[in-house]
């Protein structure tokens, strides 16, 4: 496991923790959610709190590759060893992604607030899939946008999967 069990006495656990190519060290209660680690702990605050429930996809990261719901994942279920990738992580310079490109010359978010959790899930689809259909898109990314931007993000992932529509 990627934690330790010295619950001293307030039931703080030990997590060695690998984000973004960088391990970090945080003690905190085992049922904290991972959301919140690395936000407050770790301070990357590019993957957001929306609902807190896992039905929104705001908190979306990637552990070792999956599109992850941040806020439902606890400290105590990470092991040591597992790739997490936040939006920072995304790519090098925060841009050349992409479906950050595709995002930027289609001009897809509008407040952006699940923005992140957006591209990632998108990202982990064209990992997973690097030519999905219209359908294939529309059942994989189940983010709640409550701009509406759902056919600039639709656009967005056809871009960068070279099928869709260019800025």
């Amino acid at each position: 496991m990627g934690w330790r069990r010295d619950r001293g006495a307030r039931g703080l656990i030990m997590a060695k923790l690998t984000i973004n190519g960088r391990v970090h060290e945080v003690q905190a209660d085992p049922d904290t959610p991972l959301l919140w680690v690395i936000r407050e702990q770790i301070g990357l605050t590019g993957t957001k709190y929306g609902c807190g429930i896992a039905q929104c996809g705001a908190c979306t990261v990637h552990i070792d590759g999956q599109a992850i719901r941040s806020c439902a994942v606890t400290l105590s279920t990470v092991t040591e060893g597992q790739k997490i990738t936040t939006i920072e992580g995304l790519s090098p310079d925060g841009v050349s992604h992409p479906i950050q490109k595709a995002w930027v010359a289609l001009d897809v978010p509008q407040c952006g607030y699940c923005q992140s959790g957006m591209i990632m899930a998108a990202a982990a689809l064209l990992a997973e899939n690097p030519k999905p259909s219209e359908a294939d898109i529309r059942q994989a990314i189940s983010n709640i946008c409550r701009c509406g931007t759902y056919n600039r993000v639709l656009a967005g992932i056809q871009q960068a999967a070279g099928n869709g529509p260019r800025g």
